[in-house]
């Protein structure tokens, strides 16, 4: 079968201007932070529809784009969600976790006590799709669903914290309880549950450090040139 090309949209521009674009993206997303602490203020769900469409144009495995976003802003689902992920975690930190996953976790001050889920204004549930069902009933295997539901993801969070507002990405384990919640097939998985809205009048933040630039990346080949830290 022939594939079908179009002409591809993109918009050309000054070197320079590409600099300070790419400058100004990152001054913006190293500010954005996972919030444990929320206002109950309510989201606009223009900026929700906006950054799920941003979500939507994420890059995937044979282009099957491989994920489902679940949204709920109900008091009654969310408080479920909290009962249910509680109790998953509290068998996390008593039971499952090592004490070397444990020691890691401290600088953060997780607990199993998990209060965002009812607070936060909204709550997307995420699952990659690992098949789908045709008319017929017949099944479709999806590639890299995991891989394109993650880079999806990753555009969301962008999105989300360019429109103002601030998430927490909570991933209970195990999460087969989100899909009897947000009413989700079998052939989905449960990728993570991700809190979404403003931060509380006091939020904190643990005061972490992020790595260096080379610490995370490196450079292969005579005419490479080297990767500095030179923004402004």
């Amino acid at each position: 079968m022939d594939t079908l090309e179009i002409p591809l949209k993109h918009r050309a521009l000054a070197e320079q201007l590409m600099i300070d674009n790419s400058n100004e993206f990152y001054h913006s997303i190293r500010e954005r932070r996972s919030v444990r602490h929320f206002s109950t203020k309510t989201v606009p769900d223009e900026v929700i529809r906006n950054s799920l469409l941003a979500a939507g144009t994420a890059p995937s495995g044979a282009n099957q784009q491989s994920w489902h976003f679940a949204v709920t802003t109900d008091p009654k689902i969310k408080s479920r969600l909290r009962a249910l992920a509680e109790e998953e975690e509290q068998r996390f930190y008593q039971d499952r976790a090592s004490s070397d996953w444990l020691e890691a976790l401290k600088p953060l001050g997780t607990t199993a006590d998990k209060p965002f889920l009812e607070i936060a204004p909204v709550l997307i549930g995420i699952f990659q799709q690992k098949f789908s069902l045709d008319q017929k009933g017949n099944k479709h295997k999806h590639y890299y669903p995991a891989e394109s539901t993650g880079i999806a993801c990753g555009l969301l969070l962008s999105a989300l914290h360019r429109s103002g507002l601030t998430t927490l990405t909570h991933t209970p384990s195990p999460m087969k309880f989100m899909n009897d919640i947000f009413q989700r097939p079998a052939s989905e998985k449960a990728f993570l549950l991700l809190v979404v809205g403003y931060p509380s009048d006091n939020c904190r933040v643990p005061a972490i450090q992020r790595k260096e630039l080379h610490q995370f990346t490196s450079t292969v080949g005579a005419n490479t040139p080297p990767l500095t830290m030179e923004t402004t």
